[in-house]
């Protein structure tokens, strides 16, 4: 083989790694990153009294009344990408196009649920709280779990762990920031919830 067709040959291998690359999740143009393992907590404002820190490896919280890490950023059209780790225990959340950053609820957001043991189960983990109920309830307590949220226009989806679990149209918050939540358990403290890998895109 000449030369300048190993050389073209090795171009068109590399475009293909690197254009592989970029069509995996959470990789290509235009992702930005809130949390990376333990950082990123400066890309965020803490709204109530939970103890997040950095540990092994992630963002965590286990202590505390209820709080939220809340962007310091708004977002209209976007996908969101998220790696946690729930207890079995754990009350949490991941709360989008939130209009009122200092109170954060379902009221003035949309609550994508991480509850397993939500006393109405309908809106507990991979539902979004008073807008998509989910049937069979998904549990995502014990290990490590991906959720893909995407809010564009009226519509938003949400899928977990590869299963679509919302796909609908409200229309109530068309923009806002995004928070995470450390929240109280059913009568009780809630589990730790851990974030080791937060990302955005606007759509």
């Amino acid at each position: 083989m000449k030369r300048s067709a190993f050389l073209a040959c090795g171009a068109i291998a590399a475009a293909s790694v690197l254009w592989g690359c970029s069509s995996l999740p959470g990789m290509g143009v235009g992702w930005t990153t809130l949390i990376d393992g333990d950082h990123g907590l400066e890309n965020f404002e803490r709204v109530g009294e939970a103890n997040w820190r950095p540990e092994g490896g992630a963002i965590v919280a286990d202590r505390g009344a209820g709080g939220f890490l809340v962007s310091r950023q708004s977002w209209r059209d976007f996908a969101l990408r998220a790696e946690f780790w729930a207890d079995t225990t754990t009350n949490s959340g991941i709360f989008i196009r939130a209009t009122n950053p200092a109170k954060i609820e379902s009221a003035s957001s949309y609550e994508v649920n991480i509850f397993d043991q939500r006393p109405d189960p309908t809106y507990g983990t991979g539902a979004i709280v008073n807008v998509a109920k989910v049937v069979p309830m998904p549990k995502a307590g014990g290990r490590w779990n991906v959720y893909e949220v995407t809010a564009k226009g009226n519509r938003l989806t949400v899928v977990l762990n590869g299963v679509k679990t919302v796909d609908v149209e409200d229309a109530k918050f068309p923009a806002g920031r995004i928070a995470l939540q450390y929240g109280l358990g059913a009568n009780a403290p809630g589990g730790p919830i851990k974030w080791r890998k937060v990302q955005v895109r606007e759509l």
